[in-house]
Parts: structure tokens; C-alpha cells; sequence
């Protein structure tokens, strides 16, 4: 098992959301600030490596008859448990994010992991795709939060201590004083139109690396 190569797909050529194009509901509702994105990316990769792990560890009794409804059930837990942690100790946060939340039971990349990948593979390998899925995700939307906030609002991590704590308020920089920010920013329209910038940059980078 290529360990590196699943690494290497899960963050960067079978990104989930700029390869894969999965997942795009969050990617366009929750990237307003690049805390937002960096939470819900985070509670997604819990979802993500614990059904992979449990799905690859089940896989050898569960019928192919019944492996769907059997793996929505074990996904639909997890998420649960992540949104119950998230309302105790994030609250804040999870005013922002918990509707969004929930939805993480049919996002695409959660439950086309599990087919595609946990199903056919043995629990290390399903760890390390579900880790690596999971970075991969959040990093995009990170990016594309910081992209929006920065354009938005003049500032990088607004908030961030709401999501990492107070000793990670340094984190929460304002770049343009002063700025009265863009509001198209912000709206969901705005997630389109920067995911569709950086899937030209990673097209472009993409190219010529091939030339």
C-alpha cells in the first residue's frame, strides 16, 4: 500500500473540492471568514477518519445488500456526536456552523469515501485516506475563507479564538484598517466566483508542471 500516494491524493490531486468537486454545499455556504471554513473543515475530517476507519473495519461482515443504509447510519453517528461536541465546548462557533453541521451526513465526499475507498481497503489505509481527505478539505476551505474575509471584510481569522481559544487571538489579523468592505464578499455567489479563481490557478500550476 502506497501510503504517500494516498497522502498525496487526498490533499492535493484528488482534493475534494478542487479535483472532486464534492462537498460544495459548505464550501459555499460556510466560507464567509477563514475561521468558519478551518471549523467546519475540521469537523468534517473527524467524520471523515472515524467512518472510514469504522467502515474499513466492518467491511468483511456487512452485506453489499444493506452497505449503504449501514454506512449513512454510522456517518449520520459521527455527526452527531461532532455537532453535540461542537453546541458543548464551541458554542459560538456552532451558532455560526450548526445548521451546516448536520449536513455533513449527505456531503458527497464523506459517503464517497466510504463506497469508493474504505470498502476495499484495510483500516490503516482507510486512516490514512480519511487524515489526508480531510486535510485536504479543509485546507480548501481555508483558502477560499481567507480569499472571501480578506476581499469581505480587510481581516484573516476574525474570530479565531472562538475555534482555537484565546491564546490564538494573535491569529486574528486586520489587514486593511479602515476598509468598509465588499458585501458581494460574503454572499454565497462570491464562493462560486473565488473557488472558480483558484481552480484556474490550480489548472494553470497543473499545466506546467506537465510542460
Amino acid at each position: 500500500m502506497d501510503y504517500r500516494q494516498i497522502t498525496k491524493n487526498g490533499l492535493w490531486d484528488q482534493n475534494v473540492v478542487f479535483a472532486q468537486m464534492l462537498g460544495l454545499c459548505p464550501t459555499m455556504a460556510v466560507t464567509t471568514s477563514g475561521t468558519n471554513g478551518l471549523g467546519m473543515g475540521l469537523a468534517t475530517t473527524v467524520v471523515l477518519v472515524a467512518s472510514n476507519v469504522m467502515v474499513a473495519a466492518i467491511r468483511d461482515f456487512v452485506s453489499p445488500h444493506v452497505r449503504i443504509p449501514v454506512y449513512i447510519s454510522l456517518i449520520a453517528t459521527m455527526v452527531t456526536l461532532v455537532d453535540m461536541s461542537l453546541n458543548a465546548w464551541f458554542h459560538d462557533l456552532y451558532k455560526v456552523l450548526g445548521l451546516f453541521i448536520a449536513l455533513i451526513v449527505v456531503n458527497c465526499a464523506v459517503l464517497g469515501r466510504a463506497e469508493s475507498f474504505a470498502s476495499r481497503q484495510p483500516v490503516p489505509a482507510a486512516l490514512v485516506d480519511g487524515i489526508a481527505m480531510g486535510l485536504g478539505f479543509t485546507a480548501a476551505l481555508t483558502v477560499i475563507g481567507l480569499v472571501r474575509e480578506l476581499l469581505g471584510a480587510g481581516t484573516l481569522f476574525s474570530q479565531a479564538s472562538l475555534l482555537l481559544g484565546p491564546e490564538f487571538a494573535f491569529m486574528e489579523i486586520t489587514v486593511l484598517p479602515g476598509y468598509g468592505g465588499m458585501l458581494m464578499m460574503v454572499l454565497p455567489p462570491a464562493g462560486f466566483l473565488v473557488l472558480g479563481l483558484l481552480l484556474a490557478a490550480k489548472n494553470v500550476h497543473g499545466r506546467h508542471r506537465e510542460a
